[in-house]
């Protein structure tokens, strides 16, 4: 089992649910956060006076999933989620030890 977390544009966010939806992904935890890569954020004009936004408004979306389903998720986030420009994001893939479904007791792949 894996937890994929994908940092995306948060204009992304119905598309990517859609498209993981149809390529059968029941549940994800989408967070909104903030942040910057090699973005370094940005200068605005507020009222005349310029003021650097140093965090950039980002989606965070956790999906667990099997092994076997792992390949599908990533690149169907990856292809929907690109925008062909800096600070489309980031997808990161890690190792779950132990998933327990909390209601029934449910335990590994079966509590996915």
């Amino acid at each position: 089992m894996k937890l994929v977390t994908a940092i995306i544009k948060p204009f992304k966010l119905d598309e990517v649910r859609e498209a993981l939806t149809e390529q059968g992904v029941h549940g994800l935890t989408i967070t909104e956060v903030k942040g910057f890569g090699r973005q370094k954020g940005h200068t605005e004009l507020y009222r005349g006076a310029e003021y650097i936004v140093d965090f950039l408004p980002k989606i965070k979306i956790e999906i667990a999933v099997s092994d076997e389903d792992l390949e599908t998720v990533v690149s169907t986030i990856a292809r929907v989620a690109n925008n062909g420009k800096i600070g489309d994001g980031k997808i990161f893939v890690t190792a779950i030890e132990q998933v327990i479904r909390i209601r029934t007791g449910e335990t590994g792949k079966d509590a996915l």
